[in-house]
């Protein structure tokens, strides 16, 4: 079995207006693919598995199309190095943006069919936060997607897609891809599988597989803050039995509609202010501010320093804050080193239009030892919080990074992140976890969100009408049949 393996993987708001580019990616090619630990599941099958390309990034903004085309260009001339394949499983996320393009995922998979042709059996592994569209289903012949929020099945969610790739290959049978939309789009915040209602509807998957002629069932959410008109939450099922098929999906769809009203936030929520004045009068602690509508990790931008400026008048002591990017910023702690003190205005670096910088005494407490000035990071104190200023976007979900850079998150009265549903180390520790709906390209209030693309009706943003679940076959369940 000769089965070809790439992607591209990100999530893109296209309220972000920073161009994700060649130099935010982090990229394997060939026997880089091959070694690379996200795809070391690969290894425990029988199979000549041929590694093309993978570009993977941290969400934001759209890609910049010239960047979408190399990358595309590179993974279609590898594939046609391989002449005749069996298989090709594509390790995708399902909500890319591409400028000036909707439905990118679309154009790659279909591009990438054009040259496996019809013979060729096509896998895809993707986030629950994907965007679906009737061409993607078209070019694929199996489908699975994570099923937790915050994502802890996601080498899970690979090896289901690859495994019944393999098994289809070993068996002869074909399966296709039956799915059913539902016109209901909610951040993922409010759909954590941590809680309900979700956490009981991603239950029922798993009773799902392995009915007669089912392969794999799936539920996307679906990704809110991208406005293009395949933006809808979906149920997708895998198999052989285009009945059984057809009669889950609107099953799961419907159970999905059936309970849109009862999705509401895990954690507190509340204002920038109110979480402020609550997290300093805390008796407890840590409190954890997640600062949900600037989440690198949900496409926001990272640079917003509005909760930090309320902690900074505030007086709040005892403080991390992780972290705003900034690459001036943290090249001028660099410059100046541990212990030196310096005037610095801090964020509003990428999104210069959209939120308000602050300038403030620091004390340069943390340089870390980068050898790549991309990777740089320091830690800033005033008053009583230390700032952690990157020269790029990245979240703080771990607590190495926070232990890397010489801070105790467990000893912290107040913890701030870029943050939507805490991580799996974070949440924890958090004594309470206050998620704070502040504003950015990622606001948590979509209805006040604008709205060109994304079909209508939707909910939240119409509400009184009815819905129907259908069920929409592949087009390669035609062709097969």
């Amino acid at each position: 079995m000769r089965i070809a393996v790439g992607g591209i993987h990100i999530e893109c708001s296209t309220y972000n207006p920073v161009l994700n580019r060649a130099e935010d990616f982090r990229v394997v090619r060939g026997e880089g693919l091959a070694e690379a630990p996200y795809f070391a599941s690969l290894k425990d099958y029988d199979a000549t598995f041929l590694p093309t390309i993978h570009a993977r990034t941290i969400a934001g903004g759209p890609v910049a199309r010239e960047t979408y085309e190399a990358f595309k260009s590179e993974f279609l001339i590898r594939l046609k190095e391989f002449g005749s394949l069996d298989g090709l499983y594509l390790a995708m996320h399902g909500a890319m943006n591409v400028e000036g393009m909707h439905d990118a995922e679309g154009d790659w998979i279909a591009s990438a069919r054009d040259v496996v042709g019809p013979d060729c059996i096509i896998s895809t592994s993707y986030d629950l936060h994907g965007n679906l569209s009737q061409r993607i289903i078209d070019n694929i012949d199996i489908y699975s997607t994570y099923r937790t929020a915050p994502h802890i099945d996601v080498e899970e969610t690979m090896r289901r897609a690859v495994s019944m790739l393999v098994k289809a290959l070993q068996t002869g049978e074909i399966p296709h891809v039956v799915w059913a939309p539902v016109p209901v789009l909610l951040p993922g915040e409010r759909t954590s599988t941590v809680d309900e209602p979700a956490k009981s509807l991603y239950a029922r998957l798993a009773t799902i597989d392995g009915k007669p002629g089912i392969w794999d069932a799936s539920l996307n959410v679906g990704y809110v803050w991208a406005d293009e008109p395949r933006a809808t939450a979906a149920a997708i099922m895998t198999g052989t039995d285009r009945a059984m098929l057809e009669a889950e999906a609107k099953a799961m769809a419907q159970a999905y509609w059936d309970v849109r009203d009862a999705f509401v936030f895990g954690p507190e929520t509340g204002s920038i202010e109110d979480f402020v004045a609550k997290a300093i009068a805390s008796k407890t602690g840590p409190v954890v501010l997640a600062e949900s509508g600037d989440n690198p990790t949900g496409g926001g931008v990272g640079d917003r320093a509005e909760l930090f400026a309320a902690l900074v008048k505030a007086g709040a002591t005892g403080t991390i804050f992780a972290g705003i990017a900034d690459r001036k910023a943290t090249d001028a702690a660099y410059e100046a080193g541990a212990g030196a003190r310096l005037d610095l205005t801090v964020g509003a670096s990428l999104d210069t239009e959209g939120s308000v910088p602050f300038t403030g005494a620091f004390e340069v407490i943390f340089v870390s030892d980068a050898t790549d000035p991309v990777e740089r990071q320091a830690v800033l104190r005033i008053g009583g919080i230390d700032l952690v200023v990157t020269a790029r976007r990245r979240p703080f979900h771990n607590i190495a990074d926070f232990t890397s850079l010489g801070l105790d998150p467990m000893t912290a009265k107040i913890i701030a992140v870029k943050s939507g549903y805490l991580s799996p180390e974070l949440a924890p520790i958090a004594n309470p976890s206050l998620m704070v709906l502040s504003t950015g390209v990622v606001d948590q209030f979509i209805e006040r969100l604008e709205r060109r693309h994304k079909p209508h009706p939707t909910y939240p943003w119409d509400k009184g009408f009815e819905f129907t679940p259908k069920a929409f076959v592949s087009a390669r369940a035609e062709q097969n049949s």
